[in-house]
């Protein structure tokens, strides 16, 4: 058996790779990073998160993101707050300076989407999407064996 380029774990990896590009592109010199970016919208949508139950949503490890929140918080985008149950836990909040961010970051993405499903007509762009979320959890961890 040969894998060839078209094999689907290349080809949603080279699709992955560019998305990533243009999202870098787009935003900017003084933007974030595409992993910053995706925290900050994560925290927008689970706002009083814990940092590592961020962590785990995002799929990386707890170091890893103590760094990108720190850039965060830095740019003024985020702040910790500690959880009055325990102590050693942070919860996330959205800064009220992050909602330019977050609307800027939302104008990239939908920029970079309407260029990536171009020539699909509105059915097959909602199969496309129906189909990776399937894939996405067919492999998520809690049904793999």
């Amino acid at each position: 058996m040969s894998i060839d380029k078209d094999s689907l774990g290349f080809l949603v990896a080279d699709v992955s790779r560019l998305l990533r590009t243009a999202f870098q592109q787009r935003l900017g010199a003084g933007g974030l990073t595409f992993l910053q970016a995706r925290a900050l919208v994560y925290v927008s949508r689970h706002e009083g998160v814990r940092q590592n139950q961020l962590a785990e949503l995002l799929e990386i490890q707890p170091i890893t993101l103590v760094h990108i929140i720190d850039q965060l918080e830095a740019r003024r985008l985020v702040k910790r707050v500690t959880d009055t149950r325990d102590r050693r836990a942070k919860l996330l909040y959205l800064a009220p300076t992050s909602q330019p961010v977050l609307n800027a970051i939302e104008a990239v993405v939908e920029s970079i989407r309407g260029d990536a499903m171009l020539g699909l007509d509105t059915d097959e762009a909602n199969f496309a999407m129906a189909a990776l979320h399937r894939m996405r959890a067919n492999l998520s961890p809690e049904n793999c064996t």
